[in-house]
């Protein structure tokens, strides 16, 4: 595997270089050996936090973890990718062609996990034509992280959802 690691506000020393190798090296084993691995150490305050995303064909592996520790945070996302990687097999590999950036082995093994994806409610509601603005509103009211609606101005369903620092984002379909 080829990492790239990148620290913002750390000094990414040989130690963090070789303790995310170790780790994440781990997972070799589900890749092709000139996979790459995109790691991004951060510290803000006593959150340290990891970004791990390996880029594939036709997918992006991703994770990301805090703690106060950043060697525990590589450990976690260690665990979590590789749970990503059992858990999401059928869908992340399609196997008419050939696994692309996946391991043979790990193509042909089935892993077999309880923790399927399974819909316990479903909602109905009228799309009332708003604008972003008013959706950000109407998604405060009900207290929720995002809000799906009808964009007054386009007429195309859009989601409002709430990012970090008291700030918004929009997600629009591409034409």
């Amino acid at each position: 595997m080829n990492f790239i690691i990148t620290g913002k506000n750390i000094e990414v020393t040989q130690g963090l270089k070789d303790a995310v190798q170790d780790k994440i090296g781990k997972l070799e084993k589900y890749f092709n050996p000139d996979t790459e691995v995109i790691v991004t150490l951060s510290v803000e305050k006593e959150r340290h936090k990891i970004e791990v995303t390996i880029p594939v064909k036709g997918s992006i592996i991703r994770s990301e973890q805090v703690s106060n520790d950043m060697y525990v945070s590589i450990d976690l996302v260690e665990e979590i990718i590789e749970r990503q990687l059992k858990k999401y097999k059928s869908k992340i590999i399609d196997k008419s062609q050939g696994g692309g950036d996946f391991n043979k082995d790990y193509v042909e093994k089935d892993y077999t996990d309880s923790d399927e994806v399974e819909i316990v409610r479903t909602k109905s509601f009228a799309f009332k034509p708003m604008y972003p603005e008013d959706a950000c509103v109407q998604m405060e009211l009900l207290g929720h992280n995002f809000y799906v609606f009808r964009n007054a101005e386009t007429d195309e369903v859009n989601v409002v959802y709430k990012r970090k620092g008291n700030t918004y984002g929009l997600i629009e379909p591409e034409n």
